[in-house]
């Protein structure tokens, strides 16, 4: 028979989404039943023509959805095609009623519905048609009973009508199997063709598929096998016995165990037929008791991850001896630099007589000189010390307020310098802190030289230090430039800077990550908070109060002592 696209949408028992024309095979069984129908009550009106009631009216009602169907010539949707099936059924149902019920000679019509299913494709329709035909058989029965039916007619009457309803009806049924098995032949024939295709691809795939039980038997093997796993042995003994040493082996049956438990796994080991090859294993669970594998070679993997691994350990490495090594210098380069600091003292002190002014300018720009390069030195080596994990705190009880007074007055000449308001507000009583001196004194100097570096002449900078619930809080704020966000992720890291190269220039980037590691170390943090244009501030927040005050910090104002260490 032929086929369209109906067909097609007919082998998923789904209704086709355009109206396709009628196929071959259905147009002729349409045409078959209206000819025969036709021819014979061509030949009764002929030779019986005293019997044309009710055997016309029959025959008329029996050809009515054939002759619908030519009418429309193109498939309907399914719900019309649903209606179609009920207009079999009924014009089967009256022709069998007008022909004497179920025992008259068209009692087969009843059938039309099952037939007209099957001419259609059958499917989920074959349902709707025996319920349908089933419907339609009651109705002419109980029309019977009841005596609704005229007299069913006799002799060659009945012969011919009866092999109308026959031939009509078991030529829809046998055309309508027919075409089904055609249907049912070429979807094997597709799936066998889809299935071969898929099996060609699964052998090119460079990887090895393996469908494995539980245990590590195989199933059923696709694709190329790593180097050194041969075909057969894994096809005989399994997974396990390719892995080259037991101790592989029992990590196969553990991630085989493993899969089968949880859904997934994966194990390496180096295959027993190429010591130097590394071959990588990835299990899912398919079903209860099957596993599905792919084995890969994965030794450019490993030899990448191994080169990776030396190269960090290297690095590290590098690092450490060069955080070690500038640990060690400590001596060696602060030595010389009190010695020239010391004789630059000696020289603007006059203490052996006077100097001429050119000489004593010199002596004053030799002692800033050596200050700055001690400043950084000692920046660089705390932080290498701090990096080679080597830097001890000396942790004593004192007064935190005379630590960051100290500090503040040590930057009054360079926030004079800078035309810079420096301010401190400090809390009244006494702040009682076990930590290291120096380094408190570290954090004051770092925060508020980097607060008069990026704040513009005429701005202010203020220091806060306040103790509450066991912790000592230091905050520095500044009316300056702030700080970008890109530049604020960056902060807080050795050697990173923010702002112009020209204020890059002054220092080495270390001071926040002094900070930050001098926090730390304490058991504190350091929090950054910045606006561009409108400053920024940082909070160092250290829990190191020797005895602990109850409640929140003390509004500004309040319990505090305030001085401008520029006056």
């Amino acid at each position: 028979m032929g086929e369209s696209a109906t067909d097609e949408a007919r082998k998923g028992d789904v209704a086709p989404a355009t109206h396709a024309d009628l196929t071959r095979g259905e147009r002729v069984w349409f045409v078959a039943w209206l000819s025969a129908v036709g021819v014979t009550m061509t030949a009764l009106a002929i030779l019986y023509p005293a019997t044309l009631w009710p055997v016309a009216p029959a025959l008329l009602a029996g050809a009515i959805p054939p002759a619908v169907a030519l009418a429309a010539r193109k498939h309907q949707s399914q719900r019309a095609q649903g209606l179609m099936l009920a207009l079999w059924a009924l014009a089967g149902g009256l022709a069998c009623i007008l022909a004497g019920g179920v025992a008259g000679p068209l009692a087969a019509w009843c059938l039309a519905p099952v037939a007209a299913a099957t001419a259609l494709g059958g499917g989920s329709r074959l349902a709707k048609g025996a319920a349908l035909s089933l419907m339609a058989a009651a109705i002419a029965a109980v029309a019977a009973l009841a005596g609704l039916t005229p007299p069913a007619p006799t002799g060659m009457v009945a012969f011919w009508m009866g092999l109308v309803a026959l031939s009509t009806t078991g030529l829809g049924l046998g055309a309508g199997l027919i075409m089904i098995e055609r249907q049912v032949n070429r979807r094997e024939i597709r799936l066998d063709d889809e299935v071969e295709r898929l099996r060609a691809v699964l052998e090119e795939q460079p990887h090895l598929i393996l469908s494995l039980y539980p245990h590590g038997r195989v199933r059923a093997m696709f694709g190329r096998p790593p180097t050194g796993i041969a075909r057969d042995l894994v096809q005989t003994l399994g997974l396990v016995a390719v892995a080259q040493t037991g101790a592989e082996q029992n990590a196969v049956q553990d991630a085989l165990r493993k899969a089968a438990a949880d859904g997934e796994a994966e194990v390496g080991f180096t295959p027993a037929g190429a010591v130097d090859r590394w071959v990588s294993v990835t299990l899912r669970r398919v079903e209860e008791n099957l596993l599905l594998a792919v084995v890969r070679d994965a030794t450019a993997e490993r030899d990448r991850q191994a080169s990776l691994e030396q190269a960090r350990q290297d690095a590290e490495t590098l690092a450490s001896g060069k955080s070690r090594f500038l640990a060690n210098m400590s001596h060696e380069l602060r030595t010389p630099l009190n010695a020239i600091m010391g004789f630059s003292d000696i020289m603007r002190a006059r203490m052996f007589g006077p100097l001429p002014d050119k000489y004593s300018e010199y002596g004053e720009l030799i002692h800033d000189a050596g200050q700055h390069l001690l400043d950084l030195i000692n920046d660089v080596l705390d932080m290498s010390k701090i990096e080679a994990e080597r830097f001890q705190l000396s942790l004593e009880q004192f007064d935190a307020r005379e630590a960051v007074s100290a500090a503040l007055r040590l930057l009054r000449v360079q926030a004079d310098g800078a035309g810079v308001g420096l301010r401190g507000v400090i809390s009244q009583t006494a702040l009682e802190v076990d930590a290291d001196r120096r380094a408190i004194k570290q954090i004051v100097l770092n925060l508020v030289s980097n607060a008069l570096k990026f704040t513009p002449k005429g701005g202010a900078v203020t220091v806060t230090a306040q103790g509450f619930d066991g912790v000592f809080e230091l905050v520095v704020a500044d009316t300056g430039v702030g700080i970008s966000k890109e530049d604020l992720e960056r902060l807080g890291r050795p050697y990173e800077q923010a702002g112009d190269p020209t204020q890059r220039q002054q220092g080495t980037g270390l001071g926040l990550s002094l900070v930050r590691s001098f926090a730390e170390l304490h058991g504190g943090e350091m929090v950054i908070e910045s606006t561009v244009g409108e400053g920024t501030s940082v909070t160092v927040r250290l829990p190191v109060m020797a005895r602990p005050e109850q409640g929140a910090p003390p509004p500004a104002g309040d319990n505090v002592i305030a001085f401008n260490p520029i006056r």
